[in-house]
């Protein structure tokens, strides 16, 4: 895997646990660290829609 390969990983593995642990009422871990600067969290919303997108092409396009 190359490094954009394994940054889109990262960023698909930290969407998926907040979005986790916002639905069992956890909280929202980035929400919690970014929340402080609203274009930072944006932004780190913004990477992991398309870390998402990105992943989701890969699987279609094998």
């Amino acid at each position: 895997m190359g490094a954009l390969d394994w940054i889109v990983a990262i960023l698909v593995i930290v969407g998926a646990l907040n979005w986790g642990l916002v639905g069992i009422g956890a909280g929202n871990v980035v929400g919690a660290v970014f929340g402080s600067i609203p274009a930072l969290l944006q932004i780190v919303y913004v990477l992991v829609g398309l870390a998402g997108l990105w992943k989701l092409y890969k699987v279609l396009m094998g």
